[in-house]
Formats: structure tokens, sequence, C-alpha cells
């Protein structure tokens, strides 16, 4: 009788990608940056574990959104205090924190289990063409 192969956590290999963000639309590269973080192009792949690889994202503050996002969109938070909501649009997030606008993206194209923040620590968006992993490649 065949047996299914189920792979062990400490057998995963974890390899480094650069995704270059400049005229890149946000959800597109949102996708193929979570599956990148997932694992999904691998053989061994499996719901209940973590085998995703390190992505690194440069040029973050040249990414593109359709339509009329980049006016219209609108980042929401809520500091859990009373009158602690919070609105920031797409504009002013794109020249503050660039890089938290590709982080949400590729957070809200993420599963909401217990491995979302472990593959949140391997996303590295940084804004212009210097970064830090430039030894792993």
């Amino acid at each position: 009788m065949l047996k299914t192969y189920q792979p062990k956590q400490k057998e995963v290999k974890r390899s480094w990608h650069l995704i270059d963000a400049k005229g890149q639309i946000l959800g597109r590269l949102a996708t193929k940056v979570a599956t990148l973080l997932m694992g999904k192009q691998k053989a061994t792949y499996s719901t209940h574990m973590d085998s995703g690889d390190n992505v690194v994202v440069i040029n973050a503050e040249l990414i593109n959104v359709t339509g009329n996002k980049a006016s219209q969109k609108v980042y929401q938070s809520h500091s859990g205090y009373p009158g602690g909501f919070k609105e920031v649009s797409f504009e002013k997030m794109s020249k503050l924190h660039p890089a938290r606008i590709i982080e949400f993206a590729v957070k809200g194209m993420l599963p909401d289990n217990r491995l979302q923040s472990d593959r949140m620590t391997r996303l590295h968006v940084t804004k212009g063409l210097k970064h830090k992993y430039g030894n792993n490649f």
C-alpha cells in the first residue's frame, strides 16, 4: 500500500525572492507575494505548516492602483479608545509610509490563522532600491 508523504517543518527549504513593485498593480502584486509567503508554489505545500519563502519588495513608493482608488481609497484603524477612529487616504499613506500599503494588501490576501504572523515576518518591503538582504539571494 502506498502512503501519502507528509512534509516536516525541519525539511522546509526557504529561498529568497526579490520583487520590484515599480509600475505593478497593488492587488496583483499582493497575490503573487502572498502565494510565495505561503509556499503554494512548492510541491511540499501543506495547509497546516509554514513552508513559504522570504520575499523582499523594493520600490514600494512606485506601486500603481487601478481606477479611482488613488483618490478614493481610505485606510481605517481604531486605537481602542473612545474617539480613536482614524482614517488615512491612499495618497497620504503613499507619501508617509509606502511600505505599509503593500503590507496591508498582502496581509489581506493571507489566511487569517495562526500562521499569518509568521508569514508576515518573512515579508520585507522597502522604499527605493536599497535593502539589507542582498547577501541572501
